[in-house]
């Protein structure tokens, strides 16, 4: 740790760059605040609540511009509850992953560990890179890929495979990447987050956009004879969603956080709004870090530099802990890199509430501190 400190004209207005747990507008916690007294506290199967939950399906199916047929579904807890629930409730027999990272691996495992199903295919490539596309095989139902990888910073097209049978399942673990990154919903049957990054909330909900042929599959498993957890039940997380609930009291004030960041991204513009500050911020990292004589992009392909989690490289004349530790000390939070992949960089979240002013004040403030370390 150093004494280092960066001059107040230098610093961002706000100094989260967390890829955690995001930065939440101020103006979303002053929305929470006023709703508070006649939300906060009232039971999940009410007029109140039952509103805000329709809100956030429809600002999703709009956000998105969802094909006609898709629904969306939700449920209590995150990304790691619902590969679970897709474990039991979408894999029909056996499942491909595209592993490149420590998020998308984490699915693969969990299929890999189901006693009815059968050995998933796991096409995996080096931390930095993706796989390219899923490669349609016999056998397969269940093709899953995923659109960011939070841990590298690496971001990845959606395509379905061609020649994958009809009924086969896309399904796309979105977390980092859904509100930030542009795609085409018509190539993927579920798309599923949970609403910490570029929607801006906080944790404890999942969310999964899903095509017709992913509710059929729903409601095929869940009216068979497989044994499936209520709690992880996508058969009861449909059936409450069409009523604008969850199975469960879920976290009131992260529905509410999360449709107040939607207002805002439909308010000003929808998706590309929000990807275009998204890649106006990481473009400007990006840029900087190729200039830089002791920085450079992580990510040495720039199509697959994600747009929304920017991870940068430094010298080992650079102490990287001990950059991220200063600016920390300067009020500039959770730029350190994802604690398993132990390399000497930073990852910087570009998460669409981030300002891309920010984003200029938080490189002329690591400038300043690289000239003093």
């Amino acid at each position: 740790m150093t004494d280092i400190a960066i001059p107040q004209e230098l610093l961002p207005a706000d100094g989260r760059f967390g890829c955690g747990p995001s930065k939440v507008r101020p103006e979303a916690i002053g929305a929470l605040a006023a709703a508070a007294p006649g939300y906060m506290g009232t039971s999940h199967r009410q007029a109140t609540v039952r509103f805000e939950v329709g809100a956030l399906r429809n600002h999703l199916s709009e956000l998105l511009s969802l094909p006609d047929g898709y629904e969306v579904l939700l449920g209590n807890g995150g990304t790691t509850a619902f590969w679970d629930a897709a474990t039991f409730g979408l894999i029909e027999s056996r499942s491909q992953h595209l592993s490149f990272g420590e998020f998308s691996s984490k699915f693969a495992k969990a299929a890999a560990a189901a006693p009815f199903l059968g050995d998933p295919e796991v096409i995996a490539s080096e931390p930095g890179t993706h796989p390219g596309g899923a490669v349609a095989a016999e056998g397969i139902d269940a093709y899953c890929l995923t659109h960011n990888e939070t841990s590298t910073g690496v971001m990845m097209p959606l395509v379905r495979p061609e020649g994958a049978a009809d009924d086969a399942l896309v399904l796309v673990d979105a977390t980092s990447g859904a509100g930030g990154l542009r795609f085409d919903p018509s190539q993927v049957d579920v798309y599923y987050f949970a609403p910490q990054k570029c929607l801006a909330s906080d944790g404890g909900l999942w969310i999964a956009a899903c095509s017709p042929r992913a509710i059929e599959r729903i409601e095929r498993i869940a009216g068979g004879d497989r044994w499936v957890p209520s709690s992880l039940d996508l058969g009861i997380a449909l059936e409450n969603s069409r009523k604008d609930q969850t199975y469960n009291t879920p976290a009131l004030a992260t529905i509410l956080l999360a449709n107040a960041q939607l207002r805002w991204m439909l308010d000003n513009g929808g998706l590309e709004f929000a990807a275009t500050r998204s890649d106006t911020s990481s473009g400007r990292l990006y840029e900087w870090a190729e200039a830089s004589k002791l920085a450079t992009p992580f990510v040495s392909d720039p199509a697959d530099r994600s747009r929304v989690v920017a991870t940068i490289d430094f010298d080992d004349s650079v102490d990287a802990a001990k950059l991220a530790a200063t600016l920390r000390a300067n009020g500039i939070l959770d730029t350190e890199p994802y604690r398993k992949l132990g390399r000497n960089q930073l990852r910087i979240a570009c998460f669409p509430a981030i300002d891309p002013s920010d984003i200029d004040a938080l490189i002329a403030s690591i400038d300043y501190v690289l000239e003093r370390l």
